[in-house]
């Protein structure tokens, strides 16, 4: 799944990474030079003797020297020899210390170390003196970003991202590379693939909540209704989750509240007597919510946890189709609204789910069709447009193939080959 996604990334990383190539530097560790004495210096200073040794010549001379005023003379030489030692080695160490900036390099130092300064020239040398250490290091600024943000930007459209939401994952990746120094290791396009990934799961994470632990703590019964457009998966969904709770020890009943299509309560009732559940049902041309009211009621005569209700899934764009979804909403009160369109759907689906939420604000999405998804696009883009999470993915047929989403899972998803 998502072969040309997948594609798409791989492009901007592969035209990241040459930029990184090209600005990366390769640094060893830098030994501060010592720079060598000025010529004629060590000429005009003699060498201080050792403090015993200093001590013994003043003895021996102090005590040859019949004059006690005489003896203090060579004192007062030795002392003035080393003052002006020190004097002199405190200047050098002054020096020394004035010419840690690029300018005052020593002429002894590499030419490449030189370069390396001058490739840091926009950020501290706090950080210059700390990339020192690095075996390699990058700074990336907002012109070295330019070509392949672009080169982003448009495979993300092609993948069928909103133009938002490509926007948004843009300009997320542009924040986290543009004026950081970035440490390489052995492959390049690791720094560009941990950028993407995080900016991925931002928008895809949108108000993430765990659908298991939000079921298990509410008053029964609790009342699913399943709202999307024919032939998007949406009576199969509601299979899928009725074989999910049962198996988590739950009781289910479906109501087959897509009266205005014929076959669509027949299809329900077949899996409804495959999984062995009761389906409340009433003749073709009914009110929907009549039907959705009855088995709501029946659950809690029965005392039964869960009430899924499938709904008519006339064209989205059509006033009586919404009008009802209003009135199944006011006269059951759902405690979860779930949008079921395909992943295949591409901007389609993210157009139907933007259109649903703004009628009937739904809770979460479950996006079918996804193992054949290539792109990608609508798994990443309804989250962020509605601003409410993906609940699960359909990934097969069978009733087992409902897959809870999972933002991680997804981004191993998309980036694994």
């Amino acid at each position: 799944m998502f072969n040309k996604f997948k594609e798409k990334l791989g492009n901007f990383k592969k035209a990241l990474s040459r930029t990184i190539d090209d600005k990366a530097v390769d640094i060893e560790p830098v030994v501060e030079p010592v720079p060598e004495a000025e010529e004629g210096f060590e000429e005009d200073i003699e060498p201080i003797p050792e403090e015993e040794a200093l001590e013994t010549l003043i003895e021996e001379e102090s005590y040859e020297a019949e004059p006690v005023t005489v003896a203090t003379t060579p004192v007062r030489i030795e002392d003035r020899k080393k003052a002006e030692y020190r004097k002199k080695l405190e200047n050098r160490k002054k020096a020394i210390e004035s010419k840690t900036e690029e300018e005052n390099l020593p002429e002894n130092v590499p030419e490449e170390k030189k370069g390396f300064f001058k490739k840091f020239s926009n950020i501290g040398f706090t950080k210059k003196a700390k990339a020192l250490v690095l075996n390699r290091e990058v700074y990336l600024d907002s012109k070295d970003l330019e070509e392949p943000l672009w080169e982003l930007e448009m495979g993300l459209l092609e993948s069928d991202l909103a133009l938002s939401v490509s926007e948004a994952i843009v300009e997320s990746v542009k924040k986290q590379l543009t004026g950081t120094t970035k440490r390489i290791g052995s492959n390049t396009g690791e720094i560009v693939e941990e950028a993407l990934k995080k900016a991925i799961i931002e928008v895809v994470s949108a108000n993430t909540f765990d659908f298991d632990e939000y079921v298990r703590d509410k008053e029964r019964p609790v009342h699913i209704v399943f709202v999307g457009i024919n032939g998007t998966g949406k009576t199969t969904s509601i299979a899928k989750m009725t074989h999910r709770l049962l198996k988590s020890d739950y009781s289910v009943v479906l109501a087959a509240g897509d009266t205005f299509r014929a076959g669509a309560i027949d299809q329900l009732g077949i899996h409804a007597d495959r999984l062995g559940v009761k389906m409340i049902k009433h003749q073709p041309g009914a009110d929907p919510a009549a039907v959705i009211y009855d088995a709501v009621q029946y659950a809690r005569g029965h005392k039964i946890d869960f009430v899924l209700s499938d709904t008519a899934g006339r064209m989205h764009t059509n006033l009586n189709l919404m009008s009802q979804m209003e009135k199944i909403c006011r006269v059951s009160t759902p405690d979860l609204i779930i949008f079921v369109d395909e992943a295949v759907a591409g901007n389609d689906a993210v157009e139907r789910a933007a259109q649903f939420n703004d009628a009937v604000p739904i809770d979460g999405s479950i996006l079918t069709k996804i193992d054949a998804d290539a792109k990608g696009g609508a798994a990443i883009s309804i989250a962020y447009i509605t601003g409410k999470p993906i609940l699960f993915f359909g990934i097969g047929q069978g009733y087992e193939d409902l897959q809870k989403f999972d933002p991680e899972w997804f981004i191993d998803q998309l980036f694994n080959q």
